[in-house]
């Protein structure tokens, strides 16, 4: 059976369920259809993923409703080596054939993490070279969430759910490794010699995400989480070792200049997360809050030294979302980047 038979199918058994249940059934049945049909009409509009390879581009998980849902998209960038890097007027997506739940990529290099629900969930992260051929895999130990690789493609990250699949989760647990293109492995973080405000981080609850890479090839910056609280820490891969810096951080996000951190802060005063994002000057140690009054659960991309680049799931659509834009120094609200996308790479030439 085709792609679209197998569509067709679903349709007509989703109709017959839905119509049974009555006026609700009917409505939500309709809206199904319209947006199975503007999927494919997105589709339709595509082109050739091998067209935008040579040039600055925004990789993606594509999340349009249809046959091409979840797989890797791309579209081109103007701008891309100066400081007002933009999304080309009208630009078409380019869609892979390569499904990921994260996504992130070099010039010449794209690790994808991916859930295989053939046969039960399998978790594993592949690396691939800029034209798709896989050069490596391997398995994840949970849901995937996170990962980060180095523009010259020398170092990579991955942070999996162990258990749990949010960080709003009470009891969730992590695992985080760091692996290099000359065959290091680095391990999990949580075997680093961890420091947290002048004491020794060794805590069974203790926890570490969202890697992000300095342009040393040594210095990383994460999250380290340990009794309700987390931090932001600086790491050495050559010690193996991780120091605090500033507490109630998440998911940081070096900056292209490598002068600010923009990240995720718990700003919730209950037992339910809410995050805004912020940006920390890491000479100065000032922190500039970016406006928005949506929670904003992700690992911010910068699309060049002055914007910011984040998802955002779609309220009235389950498994959908947007890419927003926002500017660093915080003096406007968030503005729509890309439709229909999440976990948004930079690729800048």
């Amino acid at each position: 059976m085709s792609g679209r038979g197998r569509w067709a199918w679903l349709a007509a058994v989703v109709a017959v369920v839905l119509l049974a249940t009555g006026g609700y059934g009917v409505w939500a049945y309709l809206d199904y259809q319209g947006r199975v049909s503007a999927a494919d009409e997105a589709a339709g509009d595509a082109v050739p993923f091998e067209s935008v390879l040579d040039g600055p581009r925004v990789l993606f998980r594509n999340t349009v409703l249809g046959q091409q849902y979840g797989l890797v998209a791309a579209v081109p960038l103007e701008g891309a080596d100066g400081t007002d890097a933009t999304v080309a007027p009208d630009a078409p997506r380019a869609v892979s054939k390569v499904a990921c739940d994260r996504v992130h990529a070099s010039a010449d290099r794209v690790l994808c993490l991916h859930t295989d629900r053939r046969l039960g969930s399998k978790f594993e992260a592949k690396l691939y070279d800029n034209e798709w051929n896989e050069l490596g895999g391997w398995p994840l130990p949970g849901v995937p969430s996170r990962t980060r690789i180095t523009p010259d493609s020398q170092l990579w990250a991955s942070t999996a759910f162990v258990t749990g699949h949010s960080y709003a989760t009470i009891g969730f647990s992590t695992a985080t490794t760091i692996s290099g293109a000359d065959g290091t492995e680095y391990g999990n973080l949580e075997d680093f010699t961890t420091t947290i405000e002048g004491e020794p981080l060794t805590t069974s609850d203790r926890n570490f995400w969202g890697v992000t890479f300095a342009d040393d090839g040594n210095t990383f910056y994460a999250t380290a989480a340990s009794g309700g609280s987390t931090w932001l820490v600086r790491g050495d891969l050559a010690k193996r070792t991780m120091v605090s810096l500033r507490s109630n951080v998440e998911c940081p996000s070096l900056s292209p200049d490598g002068t600010r951190i923009a990240f995720k802060k718990n700003v919730s005063t209950g037992s339910v997360s809410s995050w805004s994002i912020a940006v920390y000057d890491l000479a100065s140690g000032t922190e500039t809050v970016v406006p928005g009054e949506s929670s904003v659960d992700d690992q911010v991309e910068w699309l060049d030294d002055n914007t910011l680049l984040f998802g955002l799931p779609r309220p009235d659509a389950v498994g959908d979302s947007d890419v927003w834009s926002a500017p660093a120094d915080g003096s406007a609200e968030p503005t729509l980047f890309i439709e229909h996308a999440w976990s948004p790479a930079v690729v800048r030439g």
